[in-house]
């Protein structure tokens, strides 16, 4: 049996499945035969010298596989020529020739005690076995060798399930090994530190009790690591937001990706504390003060790249919720133009933001990119050339080209003040965080009358209803008039997996039922995913933005009274070539971008 299967791992057996899969050709395969030694060899001395000892003969052989002198030469798919062989593929391609399932692992799913509960990490690393979940009654483990049938039928006898085997990549193996073994490890050790049992019930009611128990040190080698890995799987996960929330009995830890919540840990409750004391003493935060609210930050490294952590504490029912929100350069400092503007937005936004002086006004709700477009519209602007300042409610990302200055109403640094007194400091461009009372409308006003270009924030549901905002904060129409120059509107709607893409037939009288205006009759080509390995069977991949851009024009101000009428103003926009949120919206959906779902969920006020 054992020789049965070194035999489906040898190089040409490996080379037969992607021949017959047509995703290489015979000429590639004698090539990647030849190349096979040396590249091996490559690959062996990095390995070797990463471990930093010799191995012995048998050991080193298991280091380096075939697959791996694949991925090293990074050959194009002969049915695709654009795109290259990855892990995934040849693992999908083998499992499928072996007539095994094919499994990408989805972290977010793994339940923690299941994964490190069932077999000790040894037998999991030496094995290459990873207990995904229980399904029917049987036990469902992914290995990258599902020949492996001694080792299987150990998992068996200790789990006393039957034992379902999936096929799943080597690198997505050995590195969910080490991150939920190593995570288990440190909370289970952390645990064990807490010898006397006490009731924790946070800020609900005092509870007496006369032998209590001390708080895990923020500073224990456990905690330091389990949080060190939260930061690091959610930097892996791509996530914007990290919720650590206490409740009765555990600690749930749930993240924010493309924008939907998670849960990914339900940790003891008696490591909540130890947990947040740990964030706050990376964050600076008084840790004795549990009853405020508290704001503070922390600079991590990810891949070479500086992240800022913004951490906000608030006491809840059963103790302090944490929230970090993570500030990402790649998110933040976007190229303008990928954002998702069409080509005629991109223009007029581009020609608003180049106006020499005046008010330029982005808003949406919270979650909505407006920070992204703000951030990403200065290093557009920035150059050696101009005096950017920025005035922010904290700083979300440090920036080098930017003068950068942090609010604080405690010694009264507000916006207004600081816009009031930043005009001294010889600005081009002006950057304010949020205009959100009269006082910085006023500055913000001031400011633009006397050249300068000044970018803000509002929370507003759409372009137009921005200038009623303005005018129920106190500014008087005139000064609205002449300093105003132009608003956009945006949200942020889910991408189509470009993976799983798949193309559908809708009718039109459905789409104008649910609100979607489309001028077609008949049937209307459509786009959803239908769920793959790549977007954890979602159907969605990364996010873009829908805008509204509204130049602020000589009729528009003519219609900026003291008793103006929204819909009087929105209309004579659309005139002059406003195209709404749900309509910019609907041109995504026609070109295959986004899902008619997406759009009605993000524009639901615009019905």
């Amino acid at each position: 049996m054992q020789n049965q299967k070194d035999q489906r791992f040898l190089p040409q057996n490996i080379c037969k499945i992607l021949m017959a899969a047509k995703l290489i050709s015979k000429e590639k395969a004698r090539e990647l035969l030849k190349k096979e030694n040396h590249v091996r060899n490559i690959l062996l001395n990095k390995k070797i010298k990463k471990r930093g000892k010799d191995l012995p003969n048998d050991r080193q052989a298991a280091l380096v596989s075939f697959i791996d002198v694949i991925l090293y030469l990074k050959i194009e798919r002969m049915d695709q020529p654009l795109k290259r062989i990855d892990e995934d593929l040849i693992y999908m391609t083998l499992a499928e020739a072996w007539k095994f399932p094919y499994k990408k692992i989805d972290p977010l799913k793994l339940e923690l005690n299941l994964v490190t509960g069932t077999i000790s990490k040894s037998f999991a690393a030496k094995h290459l076995l990873l207990p995904l979940m229980v399904e029917e009654g049987k036990l469902i483990v992914a290995t990258p060798d599902p020949f492996n049938y001694e080792a299987i039928k150990d998992v068996e006898m200790v789990s006393k399930l039957k034992v379902k085997t999936v096929v799943s990549s080597k690198s997505d193996i050995e590195k969910l090994i080490n991150e939920f073994f190593g995570f288990r490890y440190s909370i289970s050790a952390a645990e064990d530190l807490f010898s006397a049992k006490g009731l924790d019930i946070g800020n609900l009611e005092q509870f007496v009790s006369l032998k209590s128990f001390d708080d895990l040190p923020s500073t224990d080698q456990h905690i330091v690591n389990a949080v060190n890995h939260l930061f690091s799987y959610s930097f892996d996960q791509k996530a914007s937001d990290i919720h650590i929330e206490p409740k009765r009995d555990i600690c749930l830890v749930r993240m924010r990706i493309d924008g939907v919540l998670h849960t990914v840990y339900k940790l003891p409750k008696k490591l909540h504390n130890a947990v947040v004391s740990r964030i706050k003493t990376l964050s600076r935060l008084d840790m004795a003060e549990k009853r405020r609210p508290q704001d503070g930050r922390i600079k991590m490294e990810k891949d070479k790249v500086e992240v800022e952590i913004r951490v906000s504490t608030i006491p809840v029912a059963f103790g302090e919720k944490v929230v970090l929100r993570i500030m990402d350069p790649d998110v933040l400092f976007q190229d303008l133009e990928m954002l998702g503007f069409f080509k005629d937005d991109f223009e007029r936004y581009k020609r608003l933001i180049t106006m020499p002086f005046g008010i330029v006004l982005v808003t949406g709700p919270t979650g909505s990119g407006k920070s992204t477009t703000l951030y990403s519209s200065l290093r557009m602007l920035s150059s050696s050339k101009v005096n950017i300042t920025t005035i922010e409610d904290p700083i979300e990302m440090i920036h080098e080209e930017f003068n950068q200055i942090a609010v604080q109403p405690a010694i009264d640094v507000t916006f207004g003040a600081v816009l009031r007194n930043i005009l001294r400091q010889d600005p081009d461009i002006i950057m304010v965080g949020e205009i959100r009372d009269l006082e910085t409308a006023k500055a913000a006003v001031q400011a633009a009358l006397t050249g300068h270009l000044v970018l803000s924030t509002l929370h507003t549901n759409d372009a137009a209803s921005t200038i009623f905002r303005l005018l129920d904060l106190g500014i008087p129409p005139y000064l609205v008039h002449s300093s105003l120059i132009g608003v956009v509107a945006q949200r942020l709607v889910r991408k189509i997996c470009p993976y799983c893409v798949q193309e559908f037939e809708m009718d039109a009288k459905e789409l104008n039922a649910l609100g979607l205006t489309i001028k077609d009759r008949g049937g209307v080509r459509l786009s959803h995913g239908k769920g793959c390995v790549k977007c954890r069977n979602t159907g969605y991949k990364g996010r873009t933005g829908i805008y509204e851009i509204m130049p602020y024009s000589e009729s528009l101000k003519m219609l900026t009274t003291s008793n103006a009428r929204l819909e009087e103003l929105r209309t004579k926009a659309i005139e002059e070539g406003l195209v709404l949120l749900r309509q910019n919206g609907i041109k995504k959906m026609l070109k295959g971008q986004t899902t008619y779902q997406e759009i009605l969920r993000v524009t639901w006020d615009q019905i």
